[in-house]
C-alpha cells in the first residue's frame, strides 16, 4: 500500500499493489471488474486463451482477503464476463469463492457484463449500487455524483515517460469527488484516462495512482502523456 491514504469524502482510502481498494476504519475491501471467465467467453468465439485467468485472479484476490481479513468486501461490478460464467466455473474456483465470502459479508453490485441474474448460486447480496457512510458503491460513475462515489468499468490507465521510455500502467483515478479503481481480472483490458469516456467525468487536474511493480505512485493528469489514440477494452 502507499504511504498516504488517498482521502474522499472525509473518509481515508488505501489502494494495494494488487489493484484493490482497503478501508480499514470499516474493514471493507473493493474491487473492479474482476471478468471471470473472460478466457471461456472468449473462446466460445473462437479466440483461443490460456484458461486460466479466474484461478489467477481469484488466488491474487484470496491472497489480500488472508492478508487484509475484510469484514466487508464489495465487488464493484462486471465480476463475470457475461450472465453465464458462473455455470462454466470449476468447481475449484467456485468453491474458492464460496470460501471466501464464508463468514463476511460480500456484496455484488451489478455490472453491464453480469447483469442482476448472474450471481445465481453465490453467497453475497446482489444490488445494482450500496452505500456505506459518506460513500456509494458503483459499477459505472456518473456525472452528477455526490462527492464520495467509488465504481469501476473503465479500467482505467495511464501512461508516463520513465528513463526516456512510455509505460502504461493501470491506475486508480479520482478528483475528490469520485474514485474509479483500476479492473482487478487478469484478462481485463484498459482504456486511457484521457479517453473522454472517462476524462469528461473528472474535473481538470485529476489525479492518478499509478500501480508499479512495487509501489504505487501518485501523479496529477498533468504529469502524463496524452496519447495520440486509446487502447479500447474488451
Amino acid at each position: 500500500m502507499m504511504t498516504a491514504p488517498i482521502t474522499l469524502a472525509g473518509v481515508d482510502l488505501w489502494p494495494t499493489i494488487e489493484g484493490a481498494l482497503w478501508w480499514p476504519a470499516e474493514a471493507t475491501l473493493m474491487v473492479a471488474d474482476l471478468h471471470l471467465e473472460k478466457g471461456s467467453s472468449l473462446a466460445r468465439r473462437g479466440t483461443l486463451l490460456p484458461p486460466y485467468d479466474s484461478a489467477a485472479t481469484l488466488a491474487l484476490l484470496s491472497r489480500l482477503i488472508n492478508r487484509l481479513a475484510p469484514r466487508r468486501v464489495v465487488c464493484l461490478g462486471d465480476s463475470f464476463h457475461d450472465a453465464e460464467a458462473v455455470d462454466r466455473l470449476s468447481a475449484d474456483d467456485a468453491g474458492l469463492l464460496h470460501a471466501l465470502a464464508r463468514g463476511r459479508q460480500w456484496e455484488w453490485i451489478a455490472g453491464n457484463h453480469d447483469g442482476a441474474a448472474g450471481f445465481a448460486g453465490l453467497d453475497g447480496e446482489v444490488a445494482t449500487e450500496a452505500s456505506l457512510g459518506p460513500l456509494v458503491f458503483r459499477h459505472r460513475a456518473t456525472v452528477a455524483a455526490r462527492t464520495g462515489e467509488v465504481s469501476g468499468h473503465f479500467h482505467p490507465k495511464a501512461r508516463v515517460a520513465v528513463a526516456g521510455r512510455r509505460i502504461a500502467c493501470r491506475c486508480f483515478v479520482g478528483d475528490g469527488q469520485r474514485l474509479i479503481l483500476p479492473a482487478f481480472g487478469a484478462y481485463a483490458g484498459g482504456l486511457d484516462v484521457f479517453d473522454p469516456a472517462i476524462s469528461t467525468l473528472l474535473s481538470p487536474g485529476f489525479n492518478v495512482w499509478l500501480l508499479g511493480r512495487v509501489r504505487i505512485h501518485r501523479l496529477s493528469s498533468r504529469r502524463l502523456h496524452r496519447p495520440r489514440c486509446v487502447t479500447v477494452m474488451r
